[in-house]
């Protein structure tokens, strides 16, 4: 907290600082898992030596979401709940918290915490040292930091996915599904302006647009388990984040992508 001196000589207290850290989490109908998440997530600011934000996400849940989250307000005074109007898709979610963030740095990750919070001390030198404006966490770089795989059907349709998003948008990372991300807020504002994906494949865009832009971005292994309550149906959402991937290409192609004046 931050003190003032009003025109009567009192000292009173100001507003607070801003947070150098947002950590946005997308939430949908994830009151059973909300319990260890927040108790990580206090675990974690406790340790922080900064500044940090919380941003729960709500993306219309339908469970009681909303009200576990208003309940640990008081125990997590640093957290803000965040309401989608309606079921609008992860990508909508993460454009939300990000637009309402007020840190320097923002730290996505997934509800579940399949990549533990310390991990963002792997990412954070990259970008307060090494020059990137976002690091970004892989499953793929290095293997061995997954302790908790995938079953076989999803892991290979994950690779089939990485070498279609390459193939159509020619990123070089091997893993742009990881929910784990910092991002540089100033340097990813214009991005998120442009971003129009709704759903999973937001991640493809925001990257691609930025890649375009000589925005760079580091891809960091990190430890990653698996949630066998994935949200991400392995079919019908596949079709669709390949729907996605394909109009993003003809987007950008079509001059869709201009800054707006």
């Amino acid at each position: 907290m931050t003190l003032r001196v009003d025109s009567h000589g009192q000292t009173r207290p100001g507003p607070p600082a801003a947070p150098q850290l947002s950590i946005v989490v997308p939430a949908y109908n994830e009151e059973t898992r909300l319990g260890p998440t927040f108790e990580s997530i206090r675990a974690f600011l406790e340790s922080l030596p900064m500044q940090a934000e919380v941003l729960i996400v709500d993306d219309g849940s339908t469970d009681a979401t909303p009200r576990r989250v208003e309940e640990a307000l008081a125990r997590l005074p640093m957290m803000r709940l965040l309401r989608n109007p309606g079921n609008k898709g992860k990508g909508f979610s993460i454009r939300h918290g990000f637009t309402e963030s007020r840190g320097r740095w923002v730290l996505l990750t997934d509800a579940d915490l399949s990549t533990p919070l310390e991990e963002f001390h792997k990412l954070l030198p990259y970008v307060t040292e090494r020059g990137f404006s976002a690091a970004i966490g892989s499953r793929a770089v290095d293997p061995s930091t997954v302790e908790v795989p995938q079953g076989w059907l999803r892991r290979n349709m994950g690779v089939t996915f990485n070498r279609l998003v390459r193939l159509f948008t020619s990123l070089p990372f091997r893993d742009t599904q990881c929910g784990f991300k910092l991002l540089d807020r100033e340097a990813f504002a214009p991005i998120f302006r442009l971003s129009r994906v709704d759903r999973f494949s937001y991640d493809v865009e925001v990257l691609m647009l930025a890649h375009r832009r000589g925005i760079r971005i580091a891809e960091v292994p990190v430890i990653w388990r698996n949630s066998p309550q994935s949200k991400v149906h392995f079919l019908t959402d596949s079709l669709q984040m390949l729907k996605d991937i394909v109009g993003v290409v003809l987007r950008e192609k079509a001059g869709g992508y201009r800054e707006r004046t």
